[in-house]
């Protein structure tokens, strides 16, 4: 049976869908989906975007939901990142501020013009100390930091630089193998 590092299932961050800090939405959301045609190593496509400085260095990350939400920025009046469903609020409450907020109001056919006028830089992410993984890491480590995350993927450092993505589901995917291997009576 196979003892995973990092390193052995992260994807390399030259596969990885990348923009500049001052790309517009639209162009980061044109190098995602160029990344998912070119990545053809797993059949569970890329979910996010990591920004860069002029020195190629990590500056912060946009996830779908994160491209999602800068559409309607509405949404920064009622709530942070975590979703008002964890605090309890009921369907119809939600529904309710969908109706007072007039989200999503205006035909979806505008947002091509939104695309265009949002830096990536005024929405994305800075990564925390709890979405970094050292590359030389066991695989229990990592899946210990993605459940106690939460998060969908952790960046994989190396000598103080991004080296690379590992996804949560490629973890599963490791898991799932390593259990298949196992002879259970």
């Amino acid at each position: 049976m196979q003892e995973y590092q990092v390193k052995d299932i992260m994807v390399p961050i030259e596969e990885y869908a990348t923009v500049h800090k001052d790309a517009t939405l639209y162009e980061a959301v044109t190098a995602l989906e160029k990344a998912q045609e070119d990545f053809n190593r797993s059949p569970y496509r890329h979910r996010a975007i990591l920004i860069l400085d002029e020195n190629k260095k990590l500056v912060g990350k946009l996830s779908q939901l994160d491209v999602i939400r800068a559409l309607e920025p509405k949404y920064g009046e009622m709530q942070t990142n975590t979703g008002l469903a964890r605090y309890g609020f009921t369907k119809k409450f939600v529904q309710s501020m969908m109706e007072q907020y007039k989200l999503w109001d205006t035909p979806l056919i505008n947002i091509c013009q939104k695309a265009v006028d949002i830096k990536v830089s005024e929405i994305m992410t800075t990564p925390s100390e709890g979405e970094i993984v050292e590359e030389d890491a066991s695989l229990g480590q990592a899946i210990h930091m993605l459940v106690m995350g939460p998060h969908q993927s952790l960046l994989v450092l190396k000598k103080g630089r991004i080296t690379g993505v590992l996804r949560l589901t490629d973890v599963f995917l490791a898991i799932f193998h390593t259990m298949k291997e196992c002879k259970l009576s």
